[in-house]
């Protein structure tokens, strides 16, 4: 029996790992692909995105291929869910060509990676290679790690700084586990931030990882695949601020919020209200679905910081509500306080 060649995308909150693994299913050249979503937030946007694909025969239930777990990190539930998980998609492994798994923004790789080295799991499967996705206007704007060539200059006068948080751990622990990073945004900066990123990139990754730009998630798959990494047998060449620790401690304080609602919007009245709460609270990551009253289409919305993408993916099906369904995950986020705003 062959072991499923795995492909983990990693990335943080909003770079754009759904519209690539969208953009791969699409394009998967007769591959027969399972999708593990690691959503964070109890409304599953992006596993439900991901299932309005199309791409399955009409005899063929999406669900099968794609399988979406809800309990926050999946580094910390590894055994809880994905475990399990893992076995029922072993069972089916002569169906499957390759597998993805989109993890959440807060997770760190490395605990997911371990997990492969368990006996149930490493007989049936094996890393193929991790993908990390970066998001070049946060990068430059500073939006994730700050000023580039000033975080450069502090962390040559303090190599201590860059642990400062929680989020600048998260990303270098992202790139140290790379076997490729791919860039995307980069038509809404200058070629010359583009060359500096590229170039800061270059010196953070292991000797040998490439950086990538990417348009829209568009990119040939036989880039994303067949790295043949084992990426569980070299775990020690990847270094992670945790690997001293038996365990990892999050920020406690970030969490997800779901507002359904069943009133309509208008996309730029919506956009606007939703830019002035960014402005007064600490969020990180908006998206959903969004009912706009005059289109008989779904409005997809997905924002990082104050800026906004939608897009129109499909129909509204005849047997499900027109809601306004939106996730925001950020610091100390309450319910009440972002309902109250936006209604």
């Amino acid at each position: 029996m062959h072991k499923i060649p795995v492909t983990v995308i990693t990335g943080f909150l909003g770079a754009g790992k759904t519209t690539l693994v969208r953009h791969l299913l699409q394009n998967n050249q007769q591959r027969r692909i399972a999708v593990l979503v690691n959503e964070f937030g109890e409304v599953g946007i992006d596993g439900e995105l991901l299932r309005d694909c199309q791409i399955c025969d009409e005899d063929e239930n999406p669900n099968n291929n794609i399988v979406e777990l809800t309990n926050g990190c999946l580094c910390c539930t590894v055994q809880e869910e994905f475990f399990p998980t893992m076995q029922q998609l072993l069972e089916r492994r002569d169906g499957i060509d390759c597998m993805l798994i989109e993890t959440s923004g807060l997770v760190l790789p490395k605990p997911l990676v371990q997990a492969f080295r368990w006996p149930e799991i490493r007989n049936g499967a094996t890393v193929d290679g991790v993908v990390t996705v970066v998001d070049t206007q946060a990068l430059v704007s500073g939006t994730l790690v700050g000023d580039l060539p000033a975080l450069e200059a502090q962390r040559q006068a303090d190599p201590n700084l860059e642990h400062e948080t929680p989020i600048e751990e998260l990303f270098e622990d992202q790139l140290a586990c790379a076997d490729l990073v791919l860039l995307t945004k980069t038509d809404l900066i200058e070629p010359s931030q583009l060359n500096q990123v590229k170039a800061w990139l270059t010196q953070e990754l292991r000797p040998g990882v490439k950086v990538v730009a990417c348009d829209n998630g568009k990119i040939n798959p036989d880039v994303l695949l067949g790295f043949n990494a084992a990426v569980e047998d070299n775990l020690e060449s990847r270094p992670s601020h945790h690997d001293q620790e038996e365990d990892h401690d999050h920020d406690d304080d970030i969490n997800s919020v779901q507002v359904i609602l069943d009133q309509g919007f208008e996309p730029k009245s919506l956009v606007n209200q939703l830019q002035k709460i960014v402005e007064t609270t600490e969020i990180y990551r908006i998206k959903g679905f969004v009912n706009v009253p005059s289109k008989p289409m779904r409005l997809v919305l997905q924002g990082v910081g104050d800026r906004f993408d939608t897009f129109y993916d499909r129909p509204w099906k005849p047997d499900e509500p027109r809601q306004t369904r939106l996730v925001f995950i950020g610091r100390e986020l309450t319910l009440e306080e972002i309902q109250a705003q936006l209604t």
